[in-house]
């Protein structure tokens, strides 16, 4: 005998819990059907297990989309005071980072906790893989969903499955291949918030920098971020690198601009005067790590007194340390992107319900949707807006 609900989710993680507990609160009965062995598995392992669960900073500006307007309405709904109001609600002690990021002090548990204890008595089917879906076209339901546990039909269906980010986490297409079963057209999806990797002769110049990290400005045509670059053993990461590889197109050149909290010429001037027989490199390790000044520079030249150094050389070293440029040979893919970037095309989709406008009753929420936010709990927010979005409706 199949199991009738009003509302089911597809899918435990940030975007469906919300979804489920604002549902809940407009006393529809609930199923929440889970791939994994438990709920909220990205929830738990984000911000190195504290959470980064919103951003101070939250505007539409800082979300990448076909259509740049779909999220104003979620996210303007359901802002990031109204999910810190439910964390104070809650009791859960948390602390601005950096950049406006907000962290649980204790652990991202006490996130998962607050959006389970909200979904009340909704029920979650865990360790369910969803073998098909049909449209129904009875008094009761207008969905069926067929999973290794059992059928079930509702009136009303979220999918709510995420991208294809960390496939070690158990990611899923079932999001896309939805949308495409029911006619709705998806953007070109890629790896988003990810490392770069390097080509075999910049890997090999730059392999003494491996785990090296520098505050930088890092930049292409399209964007440009202020924050910490780190050499790594296949590329170039950190959050600054993290941060533009979401504008980043296959073949692009990046501009670096290395410690721009400091005027390195300046730097350089003024120690003609106060330390003039100081070697040029020993100056700029004020602002900069060694390992960067030798291996981007002239040894011979920043082994040269800063005194008696020309001006014009000294203007050569600043342009190079805030001119650096790269080319990335590709990123490092969905295995350790934070986000999928395109997915469902939000033309096809209400941006006051996030419900397919072409299929009354199918709701599309979370990371699956053509929205990208930044790095620093954007994505996090996207979540809980476009959940309590289809909430109220679904």
């Amino acid at each position: 005998m199949k199991s009738t609900y009003d509302v089911i989710i597809i899918g435990a993680g940030a975007a469906g819990l919300m979804c489920a507990a604002e549902a809940r609160r407009r006393q529809r009965r609930v199923l929440i059907i889970e791939k994994a062995n438990k709920p909220g598995r990205k929830i738990l392992m984000s911000g190195g297990g504290k959470c980064n669960f919103t951003n101070l900073h939250i505007c539409p500006e800082a979300f990448i989309s076909n259509n740049p307007h779909f999220a104003k309405s979620a996210l303007s709904r359901y802002t990031q005071l109204d999910f810190i109001e439910q964390v104070k609600q809650h009791r859960i002690p948390y602390h601005e980072k950096k950049l406006g990021q907000l962290f649980c002090d204790r652990s991202s548990k006490d996130i998962l906790n607050m959006l389970l204890k909200q979904i009340g008595d909704s029920k979650i089917q865990l360790n369910s893989t969803v073998l098909g879906i049909k449209q129904e076209q009875s008094a009761t339901a207008r969905f069926q969903v067929s999973t290794n546990n059992g059928t079930f039909d509702c009136q009303s269906l979220v999918i709510a499955t995420g991208g294809l980010s960390i496939p070690s986490m158990g990611t899923t297409p079932l999001a896309y291949q939805t949308a495409e079963q029911f006619g709705l057209r998806i953007q070109p999806l890629r790896a988003a918030l990810v490392p770069f990797t390097l080509y075999p002769h910049d890997k090999k110049r730059l392999e003494s920098l491996r785990g090296v990290s520098a505050s930088c400005t890092v930049s292409n045509h399209s964007a440009a971020f202020c924050d910490d670059m780190l050499f790594t053993h296949r590329g170039i990461s950190g959050p600054a690198m993290l941060q533009l590889s979401s504008y980043w197109s296959p073949g692009e050149t990046l501009q670096v601009h290395f410690a721009p909290e400091h005027d390195i010429y300046s730097t350089l001037i003024q120690a003609q005067t106060t330390s003039p027989n100081t070697k040029i490199k020993s100056v700029l390790k004020s602002v900069l790590a060694k390992s960067i000044i030798e291996s981007i520079l002239d040894e011979k030249t920043i082994n040269q007194a800063v005194g008696n150094t020309s001006k014009s050389t000294l203007e050569s070293i600043n342009n190079q340390l805030i001119n650096w440029t790269i080319t990335p040979c590709g990123t490092e893919g969905y295995r350790t992107a934070e986000v999928t970037l395109g997915g469902i095309d939000t033309n096809e989709l209400s941006q006051r319900t996030m419900q397919a406008i072409k299929q009354p009753g199918l709701y599309f929420i979370g990371e699956a949707v053509d929205v990208t936010g930044w790095l620093g709990g954007y994505n996090f927010q996207w979540a809980w807006s476009s959940g309590w979005a289809a909430g109220q409706d679904a």
